[in-house]
């Protein structure tokens, strides 16, 4: 500036406005199984013996978590290697199936009363690599060596040539779940019952039709509110004062038929 005056400063001022908060929202991942059950009674079990070693018997089919399943029971033995010195047992996925996850049990019953069961169990005990994952359909879960055949004949497991074998199956499956966290129980309306109460105990009505001599107590708000005609005569009319009506075109039956009908259809 040449003249050394003071230019005048204009001086903005920002204004930040914070915007409300947006309500919490939040959600559970929760990972489950879906357990099913199954028992394989094998019956004449000498006679599958000497089947061959790969072959097997196989039980029928029974749905877990919506997969097919079946056990196979190999008599001689599924690996060549072993000579026929083991049976073996496994559970197929018997359905179309990618990547099925799934937890299993197989318990060799003990039928001799003492409860002493031969049990291979992935439940109730941590697992370090988890659920065991079938690929596709015929992938197996089992044991080669499941029980020494020689053992096997003179055990409490095997009981007037038959053999049971119970299975259960866990399939592993995830889901997000909001319900938990944010369900709220609704109740049924019951407003129109209160209505109802109104016109019975007749409590703080303040208007009276007279309808061929018969009176009828009510309430000027809930008439109003539940006919235009009504409200047309209680409040547009000359006196919003009036504290009685007369209905000349309706049998009081009726009358306290339409009234019912407007206190309880809300």
């Amino acid at each position: 500036m040449t003249n050394g005056a003071t230019s005048p400063v204009t001086v903005a001022t920002l204004k930040v406005e914070h915007s409300p908060l947006l309500s919490p929202t939040s959600s559970q991942s929760v990972t489950e199984t879906v357990n099913g059950f199954h028992r394989f009674v094998i019956q004449g079990y000498s006679l599958a013996k000497g089947m061959g070693i790969g072959k097997h018997i196989v039980s029928d089919n029974f749905t877990v978590g919506g997969y097919r399943w079946a056990i196979y029971f190999y008599p001689d033995g599924k690996n060549p290697e072993d000579s026929s010195t083991y049976v073996s047992v496994f559970i197929a996925l018997a359905s179309e199936g990618t990547d099925v996850r799934a937890l299993f049990e197989l318990t060799l019953m003990d039928q001799s009363g003492k409860g002493k069961h031969k049990v291979h169990s992935h439940f109730d005990r941590s697992l370090e690599s988890g659920p065991y994952t079938l690929k596709y359909r015929g992938s197996m879960w089992g044991y080669k060596r499941f029980f020494r055949r020689a053992l096997l004949e003179t055990s409490d497991y095997l009981k007037d040539d038959c053999l049971i074998i119970n299975c259960t199956v866990g399939v592993v499956v995830s889901a997000i779940d909001c319900s938990r966290l944010h369900s709220i129980q609704v109740p049924v309306s019951d407003i129109g019952a209160h209505f109802g109460m109104l016109l019975e105990n007749m409590e703080g009505s303040d208007i009276t039709f007279d309808v061929a001599g018969e009176k009828f107590r009510s309430h000027k708000l809930v008439l109003a509110a539940r006919s235009p005609v009504f409200r047309t005569e209680i409040f547009d009319g000359v006196d919003e004062q009036k504290k009685e009506m007369v209905i000349t075109d309706l049998e009081p039956r009726v009358f306290k038929l339409s009234c019912d009908r407007m206190a309880l259809n809300t």
